[in-house]
């Protein structure tokens, strides 16, 4: 079996991975990034979810690596496609043009953008890049990894991967179990953790729901039903069996609205300018900021209430229910589509909507489908700190200091090493919750998150870090995850050419003050201005 040095070994080759390799090489460490996928990116990319984000992204509240690649995105539209001369001018294009982000677009150009900020590292022999590799099995001497062997997908083949950190990119903390690091699954007790809104009593295995998403257009005049999917019968009549309960069906328009639980309806209407229901919600590109005639219809991505599939799980039970709790979600997602192309109600009192044509090229897969499920909750590690409702939630935080709405703000971290802010946000579990969406306050992110309580050279990197179950629904987004895997290559890096460990970063007054010096340097912000809640 061959084997590989380098400094620092990043597994999952997601967002944070993605972030965590531009920082550490900065730092001028040698790297070697792994990706289950032939695609890096994560989210973004592979899973199909364009950016969420919050109201204020465009002024502050995100590293400036996040923000290069975001006006990477845009330079790249600007550059390589043909753009009217109005949305040319747009300093904020979105070529999207939709309602949940100010910057909505293909995940190509998302992939685009990432491998020409790593190609210098790339080029140069920092960073190595093993795409279509999965992390099977580590060797572990005490609270140290001595290496991590990953695995071709494709042909069997074994690389034994040594360094003197481990980072933990994969979008379900894989490796946190095969190196013996101490994780957490599902929702905490009230008990553990004192959150408002968590239950009276543990349960791992209640995780929030994943979704397999879809990309489609629009193709007046012509007739794109798919075959009639195998589950489709399933799926048309499933009516969700939730503690609070859902709307109706789960394939209806009308369906419990996250913050309020209450029926609320939103069609499609694809041949509408001015629409505002689910179809320029996740629209990735728009027509009209393109010269006539090149794009016969919009462009979206679906990943909307309907497809969320909460029946199981896909970490912790076997491989072969995985595999078919996969199956089951990727039936729920073609079922969506066939049911809106035969069956779906329009506005126009008319049903279906055959002229929507599925788009395996966006996604880069021959069943239209993307390469990964979008996974909203990982393992996560039991950390030297753990951020609770209790310190980022804002009717929490209102009860605890006194203050109003309009004054209180998140718990200040004094090892804080970035910021973040999206809601309270998780949508219906296995355990059979519905949406719990609380407002929350814009949000640190802390050094002690990053630190498992035994483990001295594993790290998370995305949305494993020390959170719990509730705090995930706001820790999991696209700036904040970015942010992490940034922050913890940064991390790797100054423990190396300081020759010291992550705790005792943390722990030492100077050696703290210094790294986060390093990280305001590197453009991390680690503080918010006064703002209010989400």
């Amino acid at each position: 079996m061959r084997a590989w040095q380098s400094d620092i070994a990043i597994i999952g080759g997601g967002l944070g991975g993605c972030a965590a390799a531009l920082s550490a090489a900065r730092h001028h460490t040698r790297v070697v990034m792994t990706e289950e996928t032939d695609w890096i990116g994560g989210q973004l990319t592979q899973q199909g979810v364009p950016p969420d984000e919050h109201p204020w992204i465009e002024m502050f509240g995100c590293t400036r690596a996040y923000r290069a690649f975001r006006n990477g995105v845009r330079a790249y539209y600007r550059q390589h496609y043909p753009l009217t001369q109005a949305a040319l001018a747009q300093p904020h294009l979105n070529p999207g043009q939709a309602t949940v982000s100010r910057l909505c677009h293909e995940p190509r150009v998302a992939l685009a953008v990432l491998e020409s900020m790593l190609a210098p590292y790339v080029s140069n022999g920092q960073v190595r890049i093993l795409r279509d590799h999965r992390v099977v099995k580590a060797d572990v001497a005490g609270d140290r990894v001595q290496s991590v062997t990953v695995r071709d997908v494709h042909t069997g083949d074994e690389i034994a991967l040594r360094a003197a950190y481990f980072l933990d990119a994969t979008e379900q903390g894989d490796l946190l179990p095969l190196t013996g690091t101490e994780y957490i699954t599902g929702a905490e007790s009230q008990a553990e953790t004192g959150e408002p809104h968590a239950p009276s009593e543990a349960q791992p295995d209640n995780i929030q729901s994943f979704t397999c998403c879809f990309a489609v257009d629009h193709v007046p005049g012509e007739d794109h039903t798919i075959e009639k999917p195998e589950m489709y019968d399933f799926w048309r009549d499933y009516t969700p069996d939730l503690k609070q309960a859902w709307s109706g069906k789960l394939l209806d328009w009308q369906y419990s609205h996250p913050h309020t639980l209450e029926r609320v309806s939103r069609n499609i209407d694809p041949e509408n300018e001015t629409d505002r229901g689910f179809w320029t919600y996740r629209r990735i590109l728009w027509r009209k900021h393109f010269a006539p005639g090149v794009y016969e219809g919009d462009i979206c991505l679906i990943n909307w209430p309907q497809n969320d599939y909460w029946l199981g799980n896909l970490h912790n039970v076997s491989e072969a229910e995985a595999a078919e709790h996969l199956r089951k979600a990727k039936q729920l997602a073609l079922s969506l589509l066939y049911w809106m192309q035969t069956e779906a109600p329009r506005v126009d009192g008319k049903t279906g909507w055959p002229e929507l044509r599925l788009r395996p090229d966006v996604l880069g897969t021959m069943d239209g489908l993307a390469k990964y499920p979008y996974i909203r909750e990982s393992r996560r590690i039991r950390a030297a700190f753990t951020v609770v409702e209790q310190h980022v939630g804002t009717d929490a935080r209102m009860a605890q200091t006194g203050l109003p709405r309009e004054e209180v703000t998140a718990e200040g971290f004094p090892d804080t090493v970035g910021v973040g802010s999206y809601r309270i946000d998780l949508h219906p579990s296995s355990g059979g919750d519905n949406y719990i969406d609380v407002s929350s306050l814009p949000f640190q992110i802390p050094l002690g998150a990053l630190i498992p309580v035994r483990m001295e050279n594993v790290l998370p990197a995305c949305k494993n870090l020390g959170v719990t179950h509730i705090t995930n629904g706001c820790y999991r987004l696209h700036p904040v995850e970015w942010n992490i895997g940034e922050s913890a290559g940064a991390l790797a890096a100054f423990c190396l050419d300081r020759k010291t460990s992550p705790r005792s970063v943390r722990n030492g007054a100077s050696l703290l003050k210094d790294f986060q010096s390093a990280l305001v340097q590197q453009g991390v912000e680690l503080t918010w201005p006064k703002i209010g809640p989400r």
